[in-house]
Formats: C-alpha cells, structure tokens, sequence
C-alpha cells in the first residue's frame, strides 16, 4: 500500500465516523504508526512498511471506538507546554487557556511574577496539572495542585518533571474540600456538567473520568463548596478563579457574591463566558 492511498482510506474511516477534522487525525495516527507527514507529502508513492501498516490499523481502531485522539498519542499540547495524558485524566483544552490568561495578568499586575516572583498559588482539581504548572512555568509562582484521583495524580506526577517545575509544584494526592494554607491565588477547573450534560455526552467524553466531570444535578456543586471552604484561605487582594460550563455564569458569579467577592467573568476564544473570578477587597 501507497502511502497516500492509506491516509485516504483513514481520513475515510475517520470521516465515515462522524470525526470532524478527519484530515487532522489521520495525519496525528499516521505519524504515530512511523509515517512522518512529511514522507507522506514528499513520497506519496512510497510503499507503507508492513508494522507501520499493522500501528495504523491498530490506532484507527481505537478511533474508531470512541477513544480520544489525545489518549492514543498520550501527550496534548496546552498554553505550548506538553501534558501527558491517558485513561483517567480529563484532557487540556485550550478553554482552560482563559484561566491562566487571567492568572498570570493578575501575578504580573501584582509584581509576584518573574525570575524574583514569589507568589504562592494552589490550583484544586488539578487533573493532569495544566493550569498549575503553566503558572509555575511562566509566572515561577510556587504552586501546590490538588487532585483525589490516584490516576490523575500519576500523570500530575509525570507532568510535573515533564516541565522541568519540580522545585516550584508540591503535589498532593488529597481531597479539594481540604484546606491548605493561604495563597495568593486559587486557581481551579472543578467538575460542572449537569446532570442532563453526563446523559448526553459525545462519545469522546464518555472515555473521561467522571470524577472530573459531574458537577452534580446543576452542576453547581464544587463552586458552593469550593467557595465556601476557601474564600477565607485567599488573601487580601488575592485572586480566586474558577472554569464554568457553558451558561454557568450567572449563577457562579452569584455563588461569588454569597461568599464576599464581586466577581466578573471571562470568555473563551469561542465567545463563550468560560471563567469567573475576582480580587478579594
């Protein structure tokens, strides 16, 4: 088999099954199989080695099942910075790319980012540690990330060395209603689809963790306790951050304001109110 003939005939399959950005895909599963996008543009012609063949077939079927495109690499790019992920860790989007804009806006505004910053931050229901490390990252913040899920935590582990932030990310493998100290900023993506949203969830989201997904019957959950439990444990002039799901704000925000703080709100590159936070006066 040519090589263009088998991305055909998985850019197909992909389409067939209703995958959106079916050219995307194959080309990652390609790739991922040993036939680099590059061989396929400059030697389409060429002839597709038997155990590369025999990968692809083997990433399409998985595919084909349902299982998302990030679990078959293992790896997601988020804010420019690799996570690993896998079965039991909710996937990085780039929505969440919001929250550690506003994050790192406020650090910087407040002088605690930098080479010298030495703002303490604590991201709750840090699943694979995407916005935790990223402000560890970029903003050098010390950040202690919290996540209950013993999967979750292994690939908070990984990604925590993978980024090369072990001396500024303490992990713990704890529960989000805990306490643990004060900080700066709090920073969180808790569970919030509704109950409505979990009996009507797209194929690739079934293989997520549910833990990190159902945020109870309105989906409101975690912000009543997360705000309850923590509002004190952010200091003055502090920030508290939170990810919503789609016609959340409203709600989040009064939540916000039963606790003491006057928040505002945040939308994604979609147009869509993705978080609400605020500065503790």
């Amino acid at each position: 088999m040519e090589n263009r003939e088998l991305l055909r005939e998985t850019i197909c399959a992909l389409s067939d099954s209703g995958v959106e950005n079916a050219g995307f895909e194959a080309k990652q599963l390609l790739e991922l199989a040993g036939i680099p996008r590059m061989k396929i543009i400059t030697d389409p012609s060429g002839s597709v080695s038997e155990t590369a063949a025999q990968n692809a077939k083997e990433y399409l079927k998985r595919r084909l099942s349902g299982e998302p495109l990030q679990y078959i690499i293992g790896e997601w790019e988020f804010y420019g910075l690799p996570f690993k992920v896998g079965k039991g860790v909710l996937i990085p989007r780039q929505d969440t790319e919001v929250i550690v804009d506003i994050a790192r806006e406020f650090l910087d505004s407040r002088g605690m980012s930098g080479p010298f910053g030495e703002a303490k931050v604590l991201d709750l229901c840090a699943g694979s540690g995407c916005i935790g490390i990223t402000l560890a990252k970029y903003c050098n913040s010390d950040t202690v990330l919290v996540e209950k899920s013993f999967e979750s935590f292994g690939y908070l582990q990984k990604n925590i060395a993978l980024n090369g932030v072990e001396g500024k990310c303490s992990a713990v493998l704890g529960d989000c209603f805990d306490e643990y100290g004060e900080f700066d900023a709090i920073v969180s993506n808790p569970p919030y689809l509704t109950k409505f949203d979990m009996e009507n969830l797209q194929r690739e989201v079934r293989f997520e963790p549910e833990l990190a997904l159902y945020g109870g019957v309105d989906g409101l959950d975690y912000y009543r306790m997360l705000l309850r439990i923590h509002a004190k444990n952010v200091r003055q002039n502090g920030l508290f951050a939170v990810e919503i799901g789609i016609g959340e704000e409203k709600a989040v925000m009064e939540i916000f304001r039963e606790n003491g703080f006057e928040p505002s709100c945040e939308k994604d590159l979609n147009g869509i109110y993705r978080v609400v936070y605020a500065v503790k006066t």
